[in-house]
């Protein structure tokens, strides 16, 4: 597995960095980097793991992720599969000394510093702000040395002046460690690809190469929850995507997620999200036909 420390290179005389991806699937695995990173999803969708939270994105997304704060996207299974689906995001990279020495000292930047400390749990930016900054973001595209710097701060100014944003992580969850990423990278690799199946404790616990009582304790400290919960989080979220998106019953979606049985996927699903499977279909092409 290659090192999961990401680093995007500078160009010669650039303070920052800003890229166009595309690809047939995001190919970044679990990782972390020191930059600040605010990322555009333009095409494709999937499941974003963001600290301890899982989510769905889809083109228009827009994430303000801090330093070390582990992040994955990662696309649905089908984009594995047809080569004629692709993936693409722009992504910015920056940090503090992109701004200057000094630039942080200036009683003008207070807001700014606010900003920064609430990415430790990311923000998903909403409504007419990710409008505005996703324009802005293609433009950088096209802008070269200080037209390049006062556009980024044009949508760091945006940031700092809406309120419209949630909170993606449940807890500033941070990685220094390349080891310890490398590690969770692993099981939630593994995860993802089997979770439809049986999984204990016993087999994460082996790629991880810990006892059980070590892996346990490792996890929950690390993630903010159980392992077993963890799970189950992944599979619930697959399945909230199957009943929007496929005709199968019910019943075939409860055992293609890797529930044992219809009554504790229905408990599962009602404890998570409020509302049994049936209805939350059932609310769902309501609100979608309206």
């Amino acid at each position: 597995m290659k090192p999961v420390l990401e680093h995007l290179p500078k160009k010669t005389a650039e303070s920052f960095v800003v890229e166009f991806f595309e690809f047939n699937y995001y190919p970044n695995p679990w990782h972390f980097h020191p930059e600040y990173e605010l990322v555009l999803v333009t095409e494709s969708v999937g499941k974003r793991f963001v600290g301890d939270r899982i989510s769905s994105f889809m083109p228009g997304d827009l994430a303000l992720i801090g330093p070390n704060l582990p992040h994955l996207y990662r696309n649905d299974d089908e984009y594995y599969r047809n080569p004629d689906l692709k993936a693409s995001s722009i992504v910015v990279h920056f940090q503090e000394s992109s701004f200057g020495d000094n630039f942080f000292l200036l009683p003008e930047t207070a807001a700014l510093q606010s900003l920064f400390s609430k990415t430790s749990r990311g923000l998903d930016i909403k409504g007419e702000t990710n409008r505005l900054v996703s324009e802005k973001m293609h433009e950088l595209l096209t802008l070269k040395e200080f037209p390049r710097w006062v556009k980024l701060i044009e949508i760091l100014n945006l940031l700092v002046s809406s309120d419209e944003y949630e909170y993606i992580s449940g807890s500033g969850l941070k990685w220094t460690s390349e080891k310890e990423s490398e590690r969770m990278g692993k099981v939630i690799n593994f995860v993802m690809k089997n979770f439809n199946k049986d999984i204990s404790l016993a087999d994460v616990a082996n790629i991880a190469n810990m006892a059980e009582n070590s892996f346990s304790r490792y996890f929950s400290q690390r993630a903010r929850k159980p392992f077993v919960k963890y799970l189950t989080d992944v599979r619930l979220s697959h399945a909230c995507k199957l009943l929007i998106d496929e005709n199968s019953s019910i019943v075939e979606i409860c055992f293609e997620c890797g529930f044992n049985n219809l009554s504790n996927f229905n408990k599962q699903f009602k404890q998570s999200l409020k509302v049994s499977p049936s209805d939350y279909q059932k609310q769902y092409f309501a609100t979608k036909n309206v």
